[in-house]
């Protein structure tokens, strides 16, 4: 699935060819993705001016003069292609600008969505509401990390895929930000020290920041809006390396929990 790192290197690819365009046309090859389109998505969004492009956790933000936020989740294999030579069977929604561009929304398993909200009520859009801070945001500090992990039993790991500690925080950068931090992903989030989580919160930020600016991890379907791939996989330090050598020598492990993979080194995070 396309973390925040695919997502905020989606929304920068998308940037130059949609701020600032108007939308001459909006065509729907089918009706659905993962939820039907908006009934009503060409009609507010021909002639629409995009004023701004942003992104909030997992989902892209595409903001227009006429109020509204068209609000995007690549889901398992969504991403944007601009300028495709051709269309394909998998290009679901087709965008085009009065520039001459083309953007059209590829989708081969249909677990992405894409809403209609008004823009001046974002904050509300009931994913949103209750979502922590952004972890490149000011919002995210330690302290905030102390008071929102304070009596809480839970894996760390676990409490860092919270959306309501972190918003937008996937398993592969929580991984990789433990081994960086020296933090094991079993610990419990409680028992972590300040000095500790300053060091978590540095940790997060130079990781997803790494994996932003190599185009994001592609892992199967996912690829930057001019076709490239991310390459931010060979980089890795513990995630999908069970088996092989950690920096410090000692074999990454792996043990699955609720569907997902933990990799981490058992020298590097003892505690």
């Amino acid at each position: 699935m396309p973390e925040l790192p695919e997502v905020e290197t989606t929304v920068r690819g998308l940037a130059p060819v949609l701020e600032g365009e108007h939308i001459v046309r909006v065509a729907l090859r089918r009706a659905d993705l993962r939820y039907p389109f908006p009934v009503d998505l060409g009609q507010r969004l021909v002639g629409a001016r995009v004023t701004a492009l942003a992104r909030r956790a997992k989902y892209g933000l595409i903001d227009t003069d006429r109020g509204d936020t068209l609000i995007f989740h690549l889901g398992m294999s969504g991403r944007w292609r601009v300028d495709p030579d051709e269309l394909g069977a998998h290009d679901h929604l087709v965008m085009e600008t009065g520039s001459g561009r083309t953007l059209a929304l590829n989708d081969p398993r249909r677990f992405g969505f894409v809403r209609l909200w008004p823009t001046a009520t974002l904050e509300a859009y009931p994913p949103f509401a209750a979502m922590g801070p952004e972890p490149l945001g000011e919002g995210f500090t330690p302290d905030h990390l102390l008071r929102a992990l304070q009596g809480r039993a839970a894996p760390i790991k676990a409490l860092l895929l919270d959306q309501r500690v972190v918003a937008g925080l996937g398993n592969i950068y929580v991984c990789e930000a433990l081994h960086l931090a020296r933090i094991a992903p079993s610990r419990a989030g409680g028992r972590i020290a300040l000095v500790r989580l300053e060091r978590l919160v540095e940790s997060i930020r130079t990781v997803l920041e790494a994996a932003i600016a190599a185009g994001g991890s592609s892992i199967r379907d996912y690829a930057r809006p001019d076709g490239e791939l991310g390459y931010f996989s060979r980089q890795w330090r513990v995630y999908g390396r069970e088996g092989e050598a950690c920096g410090c020598g000692v074999a990454v492990r792996r043990r699955a929990e609720g569907g997902r993979s933990t990799f981490w080194c058992p020298a590097c995070q003892r505690g």
